[in-house]
């Protein structure tokens, strides 16, 4: 099998971890992967890729100041892509995330190529400008199909489109067969928290919920992996709300493993998601985990009560006292980390791609079942 894998770039977010992970699966299994970024290749993937996988930077990812070069851009870029798509030969093309995926369904347009679209967020709360949204209206009618990660996302497309959706949540490593970690990283009561430094992830919100505490629960921390805009702002609360000592931002982490090994209670304060990485490494791990209960994402997840705590979105309040019912009870928290293992099991790599390759298998078969083309094997 032949398949092409596009993203804008492989930084250090959730779609770009899951795109690696599915290329790399594919990769083992001798399938002939191209995997297409937009950006330049200045910056090596954050991502460790299969030897094997071919990755090309088009170099097409540029900024757009005004209207007019935004769209001698987007021409040229799609102008580009579909060369590159052309010259991968594939059988079947795979796009993330909802800007790309409008490009790539433009660039894909007259090609006979089974192409699928993956939404990798909440499509009702993305900020996107009205050209963007009519562009998605008019290009998603293109896609043979589209993937989200949870019923409650796909709900969000018009009835025209639903018979093209397809959910498939986000696949869950396995824990790393590591020793312990040598090195002390946290203290011994220890909140963590994982995710990009933007509004979307409700930092601000945590970090006023670990006000609420500071004075009744003084030996406990919270450290926050990532790293974004916001920094400099979520510092300032800090200092703010006098927790600057106990709080600790400490930027993007190549692999969590070693503090999610030693932390007590993993946090994910979100306005919204799609089907969040860093709880379900998190739970992997073993770790009692809170979310607020955002649209989309962790209520898939969580079975709340049994193997984490589901709180009302945006209620720093009630974000604030789940906190402190398993800060001030070590045996709730071991009993819901222990069954929060259990998430590898329901969204394993061996449960979830079977389930991206039997789409792979009909959209291939549906494309070429007129055509003289010999349908490749899986």
């Amino acid at each position: 099998m032949r398949c092409t894998l596009i993203i804008h770039s492989l930084t250090s977010g959730g779609a770009e971890r899951v795109i690696s992970t599915m290329a790399n699966y594919w990769a083992a299994k001798g399938w002939q992967i191209n995997l297409l970024t937009f950006d330049n290749g200045t910056e090596p993937p954050f991502y460790d890729l299969d030897a094997q996988i071919s990755h090309i930077h088009l170099g097409i990812a540029r900024y757009s100041p005004n209207p007019i070069i935004g769209l001698w851009n987007n021409l040229t870029r799609i102008l580009g892509l579909r060369t590159a798509i052309i010259n991968s030969k594939p059988n079947v093309v795979i796009s993330f995330m909802h800007k790309t995926n409008e490009i790539v369904l433009l660039a894909t347009r007259g090609l006979n190529l089974p192409v699928i679209v993956s939404e990798r967020n909440d499509p009702a709360r993305q900020t996107r400008s009205k050209v963007w949204t009519k562009l998605r209206q008019w290009t998603y009618p293109l896609a043979d199909r589209i993937v989200v990660q949870t019923k409650r996302a796909g709900n969000y497309f018009s009835s025209k489109l639903q018979e093209r959706i397809i959910v498939i949540p986000n696949p869950v490593l396995l824990p790393l067969d590591e020793k312990e970690v040598a090195n002390k990283l946290l203290g011994e009561c220890s909140l963590i928290a994982i995710g990009r430094l933007v509004p979307q992830k409700g930092f601000d919100l945590l970090l006023e919920a670990m006000a609420k505490l500071k004075d009744r629960y003084p030996e406990w921390t919270l450290t926050i992996l990532g790293e974004g805009e916001l920094r400099a702002q979520l510092e300032c609360l800090c200092n703010e709300l006098g927790i600057g000592d106990r709080v600790h931002l400490l930027g993007r982490v190549k692999n969590p493993y070693e503090f999610l090994k030693q932390a007590d209670i993993f946090i994910m304060s979100s306005r919204f998601e799609g089907f969040p990485n860093a709880l379900c490494e998190a739970m992997a791990y073993g770790l009692a985990v809170i979310s607020t209960d955002c649209p989309n994402g962790p209520r898939e997840i969580i079975r709340d009560g049994v193997d984490g705590k589901l709180v009302p979105n945006e209620d720093v309040s009630a974000l604030a006292a789940a906190m402190e019912r398993l800060m001030s009870d070590r045996k709730e928290r071991q009993s819901l980390g222990d069954r929060a293992k259990e998430v590898t099991q329901r969204f394993g790599l061996e449960k979830v791609m079977p389930l991206w390759e039997s789409l792979i298998r009909e959209v291939v078969k549906d494309k070429y079942k007129y055509s003289v083309i010999k349908i490749p094997k899986l």
